[in-house]
């Protein structure tokens, strides 16, 4: 099931000779393991499976990617958002700065704006939901595929879809919303799984300290590869007054030591 789901493992109920079969199977476990940097032997061992078992993106890792359509991202560059529904495990306000920030993290990077919107059609609208949700991949209850996201596109195009069978946080214990959120967002924006274990874009999940996370190099190259570097504006440089030198007064204070009139006159005395 992991293979079908992730790495394009074909059935399709057509029968196949076992030699095919086991072939085919065996070339997937070996694709599974060079993308997760595991030793390539082409069996279900323990490291294997050991990955197969950890919390996951329930994005493809490779594959016919036929239902997202090339890789060139939005063609603009103001993109809405829309939350339809709230995880109960949080307060609202939670929820929404937890997404407010998931966007950020892309914002920084790249010269994209998010705009929540409350009553139209979204770009990408984010919902909550277990198991089947009206799309073609139903969740699979606690723990195993925390969420999916739709790359750029029309209709269910750049919408994130997280599980609810999941315990959604702010913090450490479950999982944090704003890092799955913020790796589902990449997706919603036309970026792939990275097989960087440090990458944000890495598929299985990670905790990170919200406050202490970074945006990855890894990832920042990939999508600036798709929308170019935000431009920082540089705040020209207001060039120092010099200080002005103490010029002498032309006229020097002048004191008198008795002053008189005399047949209408004023006279003025000075060191006499």
């Amino acid at each position: 099931e992991y293979l079908k789901k992730y790495y394009n493992l074909k059935t399709d109920g057509v029968r196949q000779s076992r030699k095919k079969s086991g072939s085919q199977f065996t070339e997937k476990i070996r694709q599974m393991q060079e993308f997760f940097g595991l030793e390539v032997t082409g069996r279900l061992d323990a490291e294997t499976m050991d990955v197969m078992q950890q919390p996951r993106c329930g994005f493809v890792d490779v594959g016919e990617y036929s239902f997202f359509p090339g890789n060139s991202g939005w063609k603009k560059r103001e993109i809405t958002y829309r939350i339809l529904n709230y995880t109960p495990d949080m307060p609202a306000a939670e929820v929404d700065v937890a997404i407010q920030r998931a966007f950020q993290v892309w914002s920084d990077v790249t010269p994209l704006t998010f705009h929540r919107i409350y009553n139209e059609v979204a770009d990408i609208e984010i919902s909550f939901a277990a198991l089947a949700h009206n799309d073609y991949y139903p969740f699979d209850g606690p723990h195993g595929t925390l969420a999916h996201a739709y790359a750029p596109g029309n209709r269910i195009g750049g919408d994130a879809h997280f599980d609810e069978d999941e315990t959604w946080t702010s913090g450490s214990r479950g999982y944090n919303l704003f890092l799955v959120a913020a790796h589902e967002f990449g997706h919603s924006l036309g970026l792939f799984h990275s097989n960087d274990p440090s990458a944000l874009m890495y598929p299985t999940y990670h905790f990170i300290e919200p406050s202490e996370f970074h945006l990855p190099e890894d990832d920042i190259q990939g999508i600036q590869s798709l929308y170019g570097a935000r431009e920082v504006l540089e705040v020209p440089e207001i060039p120092e007054i010099p200080d002005q030198p103490n010029t002498p007064s032309t006229c020097q204070p002048i004191t008198f030591d008795a002053v008189t009139t005399l047949r209408g006159e004023i006279l003025f005395f000075s060191n006499k």
